[in-house]
């Protein structure tokens, strides 16, 4: 991956903007060469938690989706402040694991402290690298990635790192905007449905468009035959 795509992967899940009207996506990096100056993850995790996001992105019905049971290991790649994160740890049990994984060593401080505000005992938030999930082969069974596909460059070879992290039978789900949602990052950065069917399939996974019934976005899944 490029340099300036460490600085974008920092921003890989989408900050919440009150009003369809408004971006989704974190602030902007910082050109490339220069030193972002980065917001504190505490000044928009409230807009990250929202009313209005709880609305449209229907978190029990994505985590029904991504169809955990008790006692599973579970990645939610792209944690940011860890929106997904109390789902996905009640869903597995106390008996399963959440891994929580970030680029950005200030959005995992974060994650962090909330794993411990929430008292989120099967939860671990852990910083990798933009080109590299760092898990164990076949130590996972579901790995969820919002609001984050379209951040990655080398996609299909990212696929594949995630599809040997996950155990036979494990499933990944993505969930990223539609192109004619109102939020979301610019239009050009979208990726249809296809593309990510098509670099899924590509790493090795049975892919799939899910009807997920969300109003902003699609749903894919694959699945490690």
């Amino acid at each position: 991956m490029t340099g300036s795509t460490v600085t974008s992967l920092i921003f890989v899940v989408a900050a919440i903007i009150v009003g369809c009207g408004g971006s989704t996506e974190r602030p902007p990096p910082a050109p490339t060469g220069t030193s972002p100056a980065l917001p504190s993850p505490e000044s928009y995790a409230a807009q990250l938690d929202s009313e209005e996001r709880y609305w449209w992105q229907r978190p029990e019905r994505v985590v029904e989706l991504l169809r955990c049971a008790p006692g599973m290991t579970v990645v939610d790649l792209g944690a940011g402040t860890g929106y997904f994160v109390p789902y996905l740890s009640r869903a597995v049990g106390l008996s399963g694991r959440v891994l929580a994984l970030d680029v950005d060593p200030a959005m995992i401080d974060t994650l962090s402290r909330r794993v411990v505000r929430e008292r989120l005992h099967n939860v671990t938030a852990v910083r990798v690298s933009d080109d590299d999930p760092a898990l164990t082969p076949r130590s996972t069974d579901r790995v969820l990635v919002v609001n984050t596909w379209h951040h990655l460059e080398n996609r299909t070879a990212y696929a594949e790192a995630l599809g040997s992290a996950l155990r036979t039978g494990g499933e990944l789900l993505v969930v990223d905007f539609t192109e004619d949602s109102p939020k979301g990052p610019p239009e050009s950065h979208r990726l249809p449905p296809g593309q990510v069917l098509s670099e899924l399939r590509q790493a090795g996974f049975e892919a799939d468009l899910v009807e997920a019934g969300l109003p902003y976005q699609y749903v894919v899944r694959g699945r490690v035959p």
